[in-house]
């Protein structure tokens, strides 16, 4: 555990107009604001996510490896992505789309980078992050559904690799859609293109949990929260990263199975496996749990 940190909950947040971020105790929520367009995202969207992204990875405990900062304000457990209106994000923005059909294959390319850094920012981020999805999520939308930790639904959510009907792939999307379905639901759904409904989706896994009704979806949030917050914060930030690793591990098996024996032991020896150890034997909650 390192013991200072350069960066504090009260340093300036960046500039946005078409998203938010609000700042609840360890919890990050950001919303989508381009209700008008159903949250279809441009390149200033883009461009704006990932700065958030960005400032909230800086400050999140699995980062700092600090529970707070200087002024005793909690580092970041938990990120919501939600959207502002009918629909949770309708894929790229028609503007955005029409440029690209008259871009050069550089500028396209340059246009793709920025949205794998949005995908691979959200997908990496060292918080629980938590999706409300309502209406459609279509496209790069349905690449964020693929991106959180734990997706929340309702009874109208419909999500779609939508790009085969436009004669494109859900190429820079793909790796992420792909770990989370598998690879016969992507390969199926890539090529359908069409639209899963909520029941279809949380069967296949795109979804974890379905509501009634967007009237549901903070009840939902934050029963997620609450369970996050009882976890250890870096067995939260270790477990993704375990997972990072057994998606990428190009060793033997035997090689893998010392690996895991060694991060273990790691663990079981931190300060955090420790404290959460001793609070098991003497029947208390540990030092990182909500006292309420």
């Amino acid at each position: 555990m390192i013991m200072l940190s350069t960066v504090k909950i009260s340093d300036k947040i960046p500039s946005t107009e078409l998203c938010s971020l609000d700042i609840d105790g360890p919890v990050a929520r950001i919303t989508l604001l381009r209700e008008d367009v159903f949250n279809a995202l441009n390149v200033q969207l883009i461009s704006e996510l990932v700065s958030i992204l960005d400032w909230t990875k800086e400050r999140s405990v699995g980062e700092v490896e600090l529970l707070n900062d200087e002024d005793n304000q909690p580092f970041f457990r938990v990120l919501v992505l939600r959207s502002d209106g009918k629909h949770f994000c309708a894929g790229a923005d028609i503007n955005m789309m029409r440029d690209a059909g008259a871009a050069s294959a550089e500028e396209n390319r340059v246009d793709s980078e920025r949205l794998d850094r949005l995908f691979n920012s959200l997908w990496a981020h060292p918080c629980f992050t938590i999706g409300a999805i309502q209406g459609v999520a279509l496209g790069g939308g349905a690449g964020l559904v693929a991106c959180v930790d734990h997706s929340i639904g309702e009874y109208r959510t419909r999500i779609a690799l939508s790009e085969g009907k436009l004669g494109i792939l859900p190429a820079v999307i793909g790796p992420y859609v792909y770990r989370r379905l598998g690879s016969a639901q992507f390969r199926r759904l890539s090529m359908l293109a069409s639209r899963v409904g909520a029941e279809e989706g949380l069967r296949i896994g795109w979804l974890n949990e379905v509501v009634e009704s967007p009237l549901d979806f903070n009840q939902a949030i934050q029963r997620v929260i609450l369970d996050v917050l009882s976890t250890g914060p870096m067995a939260v930030v270790e477990s993704k990263r375990l997972t990072m690793n057994f998606d990428e591990w190009k060793g033997t098996d035997e090689e893998l199975r010392i690996w895991t024996l060694d991060k273990t032991s790691q663990m079981r020896g931190s300060t955090e496996g420790q404290e959460g150890l001793s609070s098991f034997l003497e029947r208390r909650k540990p030092e990182w749990a909500d006292d309420s």
